[in-house]
């Protein structure tokens, strides 16, 4: 076999395992398990950047994990919230259950911010590392923070 029709074998096998996963799990999932990437990809660079620094310690890291468990706890509840919405939707409202189709849409929201805030941080984290960041970039993600937290940002 040559080299063209081994690369069109990997390709397409890629192609058949990620329209797998996508029937199976869909858009939301796909969102989760970019939110689940972000969220190691956060704990990974700032313990980099950490180590670099000098500054790690066990206690800011089990917070950091604390409070990722805590941005999977909201994920649930909007999960729980999604399902609420949908029985009340089909139970009492059977014909507007029929006009509104967003049986995740709270899921979606959460997942999507939570991974926004996750990217956020990873991009901070690589700027502690010494990557260059563009003066552009670090305003947004400033001003995403301000207008988020309130001017508060975490430890």
């Amino acid at each position: 076999m040559n080299a063209p029709d081994k690369a069109t074998e990997i390709r397409a096998l890629v192609t058949l395992v990620l329209s797998f996963l996508t029937a199976l799990w869909g858009w939301l999932g796909w969102a989760i398990a970019i939110f689940i990437a972000s969220m190691a990809a956060d704990y990974v660079t700032g313990t980099w950047a950490a180590r670099a620094r000098g500054t790690w310690s066990s206690a800011a890291a089990r917070q950091g994990l604390w409070h990722k468990l805590g941005e999977i706890a909201a994920l649930l509840v909007a999960a729980l919230c999604d399902i609420a919405v949908q029985v009340v939707l089909h139970s009492a409202a059977a014909p507007l259950a029929a006009q509104v189709e967003l049986p995740h849409c709270l899921t979606m929201i959460v997942a999507i911010w939570y991974t926004f805030t996750e990217l956020g941080s990873v991009i901070e984290n690589a700027g502690l590392l010494g990557a260059p960041i563009p003066a552009w970039l670090k305003k947004g993600i400033a001003l995403l923070r301000d207008k988020t937290a309130g001017g508060k940002t975490e430890e």
